[in-house]
């Protein structure tokens, strides 16, 4: 997702907000292939490479994918399924560098579930994950709501919980063993970055867990140190002063 100056978002969707999961938020598309939120005034990604700045962010900022080369089970927790863009790249990259037992499984909180067309039109833009895109496309419900299940392969599993963020993860049964913290700009979509919410990701994240956002706003710092996490701030993507990331200690 690139959206203003100020922050420069991977690929996210609203994930906080009234829905049943049922309604699309209102999408326009530029340049072609490009959604943009007209609910939140946004792109979906980095206008620059936003499977690159995924690669950057989310996975080099939670140590990824050299944590998991020994893992027999992860799980990654998300804020702002979107597009579906970071799930894929994962997946990916989870494909060439998992163990032979491994497993991965990847949740994700997303209020306004996209179509599978607008899906598969976001992601065509980028032949590396063509695969992907088209095993997640053909997998995806004609109306998602609920909770979507989907098996992409023997050792992957996705699972879409379509739904207001905070309701859902207070409600979630899941641990998560690193997050992706990609909801839209925080100067658009307060909601999604609010110390009640940042409170519920690290209280559900494992000690020692992790998590990585292209977001450094003075109030999202705030609210994830205040949730407990030990903090550290890196080089943003592709010009973009900082970007943060950090862990639950263990003790």
């Amino acid at each position: 997702m690139t959206q203003s100056n100020e922050m420069s978002a991977t690929e996210t969707s609203g994930a906080t907000g009234l829905s049943d999961g049922n309604t699309a938020a209102p999408l326009t598309w530029h340049d072609g292939d490009m959604p943009y939120s007209t609910a939140f005034g946004d792109h979906f990604y980095c206008q620059t490479d936003g499977r690159l700045e995924c690669s950057h962010v989310f996975l080099s900022g939670n140590g990824l994918p050299e944590r998991w080369q020994d893992a027999s089970e992860i799980c990654i927790g998300e804020l702002g399924f979107g597009t579906g863009l970071n799930a894929c790249e994962t997946w990916r990259q989870w494909k060439q560098h998992r163990s032979r037992e491994g497993h991965l499984h990847f949740v994700s909180f997303e209020l306004y579930p996209m179509q599978a067309d607008d899906i598969d039109r976001a992601l065509a833009r980028w032949p590396e994950i063509n695969a992907e895109r088209q095993a997640l496309v053909a997998r995806w419900p004609e109306n998602p709501s609920g909770r979507v299940e989907i098996e992409l392969d023997l050792q992957t599993r996705l699972t879409v919980v379509c739904g207001d963020a905070l309701a859902s993860l207070s409600a979630s049964e899941f641990t998560f063993d690193a997050w992706f913290l990609d909801g839209f700009a925080p100067s658009r979509n307060s909601a999604m970055w609010s110390a009640e919410l940042m409170q519920l990701v690290f209280d559900h994240t494992r000690p020692g867990g992790s998590f990585a956002t292209y977001a450094a706003a003075g109030f999202v710092r705030r609210n994830l140190i205040a949730a407990g996490y030990a903090l550290e701030r890196r080089p943003g993507f592709a010009g973009k002063r900082e970007m943060l990331c950090g862990v639950k200690p263990t003790v």
